[in-house]
């Protein structure tokens, strides 16, 4: 079984996926517009461009994948500290990019550094409201 993250914008998905495809590469695996479905004329106007669904591979075996809230239809985006995407990187420079690159305009909580508990350590709030946590221990490489 595969897990993959799925998170919600309200109107910012396209712009955060454009900026995590800068830091991890790679091409989407869909980005599908509200207006593409069916009946999509009976939304308003400005919500036709959001985001239905988009995906970007960010592993081998791991696809971030998102939409963006439509307020017509009572959809309300609650920013929270409930979920942060945890990545284990297969080396400490590879750690260090990820999370130099993802935190750019964020709010770092917890700078790179060698834990207690043995890994090299870090998280921060992206500038879309995501949580991250990078990990590395080099005993599990």
């Amino acid at each position: 079984m595969k897990v993959n993250p799925y998170l919600n914008f309200d109107g910012q998905a396209e712009e955060a996926f454009n900026f995590y495809k800068s830091i991890f590469g790679g091409e989407f695996t869909a980005n599908l517009k509200m207006g593409d479905m069916p009946e999509a004329d009976k939304l308003p106007e400005e919500e036709q461009n959001r985001t239905m669904h988009i995906g970007l591979p960010i592993s081998k075996d791991t696809i971030l994948m998102a939409s963006d809230t439509v307020p017509s239809m009572g959809h309300t985006l609650n920013k929270g500290n409930n979920l942060y995407i945890s990545l284990h990187p297969e080396s400490r420079e590879e750690a260090d990019r990820l999370f130099n690159g993802l935190s750019q305009g964020g709010e770092i909580e917890m700078p790179m550094q060698d834990q207690f508990w043995g890994d090299y350590f870090g998280s921060f709030i992206d500038k879309f409201g995501i949580g991250w946590m990078i990990n590395y221990n080099e005993q599990y490489q």
